[in-house]
């Protein structure tokens, strides 16, 4: 277990680097399994879920060789079908590895998967979709094992946009004899950016960005290099941190198409924003004005940047109604942000806001990845020093987050 003190209040000044795209790397990686050669990827954040994916991989006979963001994957010796139970548990997206085996080998066994506690995030559209395609299901043993002969290329109706059922059925169906397509499907910038990576190794993946996509299945890939998004969560997590402690940033690296709902919110909260092909600058207000928002799937507001708004929101002039449509417990960081002065109550997925000033410097305790960046920004603003346990449930989906605070001049230290 990591903790970190923060001392403040400060005001975040200056100029950073998004690293790569978290939830891009993710599937990335796992497909990286397709070709059963060599990829080459650029760009992936050196973090605690990039590290414990290439661990999967390792563990069922891939070849791995890291060199700072840069990352050698062969698969071409893979001997293992089974998904490590420990190793699944760390993080949920470990199960996108499982339809990467059945594209390949038309098999697959694996646990239930873990990460952070933000409430029912059933696979049932996986096995749905798996079924559809032809996989045989067994949950009898308590793992879900999946076999085959053939993938049968099928028409699939997803109930809910899913970004893991929809790149899972994505890499199942690559191998395919036919021509798969998946209706209501994720509309992310990370399928997309998936999409683009399995075109570069011979796929022929069409769609993505819309809501439905076609897979046209093909008898071989090929070696490939690719070079991985940025990082919008952590881009609109530094410019809201800015943006709540009255400061001005630069963001190099980021792309401000795929983070419109919020540079949106953020201008309605009376943020000047600045935006070119891969910079974003904005300049906070001396306070920020209050805005109601809800979380919808993309091209909505992200679910994943609700406990950072929130957090950003306790330092406002005036009462936001903040509601949250895809997580029942994304607001776990709320009685942490209490302790630090926040007024925040919560009835059902709504949550009232009504801004104070300023916020008091205490010991809280992150309970998954966005909740505890939420409790960064908030430790940021807060008079004193503030003490954050379990920073390592932060550290999964940050690169480098103690250099980059400190490039800002925030006094930070993490034991």
């Amino acid at each position: 277990m990591s903790m970190c003190k923060i001392k403040g209040p400060n005001k975040i000044e200056g100029e950073i680097k998004i690293s790569g795209s978290k939830n891009s790397s993710l599937p990335i990686i796992a497909a990286c399994i397709l070709n059963g050669g060599k990829s080459t990827l650029y760009n992936v954040p050196d973090i605690k879920d990039t590290l414990g994916m290439l661990d999967i991989l390792k563990d069922i006979g891939c070849r791995v060789r890291r060199k700072n963001n840069r990352i050698e994957i062969d698969s071409s010796n893979i001997n293992k079908f089974e998904i490590d139970k420990e190793l699944m548990n760390k993080m949920r997206s470990s199960v996108i590895i499982a339809g990467a085996l059945i594209g390949r080998f038309r098999k697959a066994r694996f646990s239930y998967p873990g990460g952070c506690d933000i409430g029912t995030r059933p696979i049932d559209l996986h096995i749905m979709g798996f079924k559809k395609l032809g996989i045989n299901i067994d949950e009898s043993t308590g793992y879900i094992v999946c076999k085959c002969d053939r993938i049968i290329p099928a028409e699939i109706q997803l109930d809910f946009p899913s970004v893991g059922a929809t790149e899972n059925l994505i890499l199942s169906a690559i191998l395919a004899d036919g021509e798969t397509i998946i209706r209501n499907v994720a509309m992310e910038p990370e399928i997309i950016d998936l999409q683009n990576f399995l075109n570069r190794m011979g796929a022929k993946v069409s769609g993505a960005g819309s809501n439905i996509i076609k897979i046209k299945g093909v008898k071989k890939l090929k070696d490939v290099s690719y070079n991985i998004m940025s990082d919008r969560i952590e881009t609109g997590t530094f410019l809201s941190m800015a943006a709540m402690t009255a400061g001005n940033i630069e963001l190099i690296n980021a792309n401000p198409e795929y983070i419109v709902p919020i540079i949106n919110k953020l201008e309605e909260t009376g943020c000047k924003i600045f935006k070119e092909k891969n910079r974003i600058i904005l300049n906070a207000p001396r306070r920020l004005k209050a805005i109601g928002f809800q979380t919808f799937p993309y091209p909505g507001f992200p679910t994943d940047m609700q406990s950072i708004f929130l957090a950003m929101l306790t330092v406002s002039k005036g009462t936001a109604i903040v509601t949250e449509n895809i997580f029942e417990n994304r607001f776990k960081c709320v009685p942490e942000l209490i302790k630090m002065g926040a007024k925040i109550s919560v009835t059902g997925n709504s949550a009232v806001v009504i801004g104070c000033r300023r916020l008091i410097a205490r010991d809280v305790k992150a309970c998954d990845l966005r909740g505890g960046a939420a409790l960064v920004c908030a430790a940021v603003k807060a008079k004193g020093i503030t003490t954050i346990d379990n920073f390592e449930l932060i550290q999964r989906g940050y690169e480098n987050l103690n250099g980059k605070l400190k490039s800002l001049n925030i006094d930070i230290d993490i034991k």
